[in-house]
């Protein structure tokens, strides 16, 4: 079997805006403990700010607290949204935290997917991507170099070098988030480990982007032989068929509100994301999660395995209650993780 390793996704998704946010991140980092202890090789921390959907503003913070409570689990961002900050003051952040995480920090960069919140944090969304590519460009340039300056579109700098400097040359491996086949393949092509996901998308796509990084870092040769494509589902161990229809039915309300908010009108009403009706039907959702027993588990992620995936992203919080979650990640950790050889590729 191909090598693959689990990531658990810790969405912080908050739903019920009634819980508390102390206690959403108190489960985040439960699960996140459970995951060190039950051999999952990384946990994930997503960036949003201004919304209670996948709401985690200060990802490389969350990071340092993850690592200080675990042992061996790395720490992946998914993603930090480079045009939202400063590459000055986030190239020196990203040392520090993956100082303080022991190098245990994998840096997940992507472009902004709600247009909610990049526009109100002053980012036009026609502008994500190249605003996007240059700050990707300084970012590299500043974790690299000593004495870097530039004259660009959105960055004009004179010579500069951040402190600390990295204690990893060039700081911690750099994934990139990537929907676009096309993307994927210019992506790797410059060397990129990859983040990507269907979404709620068909077979043919996720095809067309597993196909897009092999071929293209099949190409490359030995100097793509290290490059990982990482691909995010949503995930879920039930119990019985009732469960599997509860979960289900509770990740079609999910995607109510995560299509809002990415692809719909963005209402949002005090920081709360409206639910809308998802343009699936349950039955038509559930085809593209991996929701069932573990024997269905199994079964659903070999396709993932023998497809070329390195790492599987589960995002296992989108609304189920912790309880039911914790129960989930066990059952992932004893029945289905067992089944799958994990290797120490970055």
């Amino acid at each position: 079997m191909q090598i693959v390793k689990f990531c658990l996704q810790l969405s912080a998704d908050y739903a019920d805006t009634s819980y508390g946010a102390d206690r959403v991140y108190g489960d985040m980092i439960e699960q996140a403990v459970l995951a060190d202890r039950l051999g999952f090789e990384s946990v994930a921390v997503t960036e949003h700010h201004l919304v209670n959907c996948l709401m985690n503003p200060a990802p490389l913070q969350f990071a340092v607290k993850v690592a200080a409570l675990t042992k061996t689990v790395k720490i992946m961002t998914a993603v930090v949204v480079l045009p939202l900050h400063d590459m000055r003051i986030l190239a020196g952040e990203v040392v520090v935290a993956d100082t303080l995480t022991d190098g245990r920090l994998l840096l997940g960069v992507g472009r902004g997917a709600f247009a909610y919140e990049m526009e109100r944090m002053g980012v036009p969304m026609d502008e994500t991507r190249d605003r996007f590519d240059e700050s990707l460009n300084v970012l590299l340039a500043l974790l690299h170099e000593e004495e870097v300056s530039w004259n660009g579109t959105y960055y004009s700098f004179e010579p500069l070098t951040v402190m600390p400097r990295p204690v990893r040359p060039g700081g911690p491996p750099i994934m990139l988030a990537v929907l676009n086949p096309e993307g994927i393949k210019a992506c790797t092509k410059r060397g990129f480990h990859i983040q990507t996901t269907p979404l709620a998308g068909d077979d043919d796509l996720f095809k067309r982007q597993v196909d897009a990084f092999t071929s293209t870092r099949d190409e490359l040769g030995p100097a793509g032989s290290d490059l990982t494509l990482s691909l995010s589902r949503v995930a879920f161990v039930v119990t019985s068929d009732q469960h599997k229809r509860a979960v289900q039915q509770q990740a079609h309300h999910y995607y109510g509100r995560f299509d809002n908010i990415f692809t719909g009108p963005g209402l949002v009403d005090h920081g709360a994301v409206e639910p809308l009706l998802h343009h699936q039907s349950v039955e038509e959702l559930a085809d593209s999660l991996v929701i069932g027993s573990a024997e269905e588990v199994v079964e659903q992620l070999a396709v993932y395995d023998q497809a070329g995936v390195d790492r599987m992203i589960l995002n296992i919080n989108f609304g189920v209650d912790q309880s039911q979650t914790v129960e989930s990640i066990h059952a992932l950790a004893e029945g289905v993780l067992p089944h799958f050889n994990r290797g120490e590729q970055t």
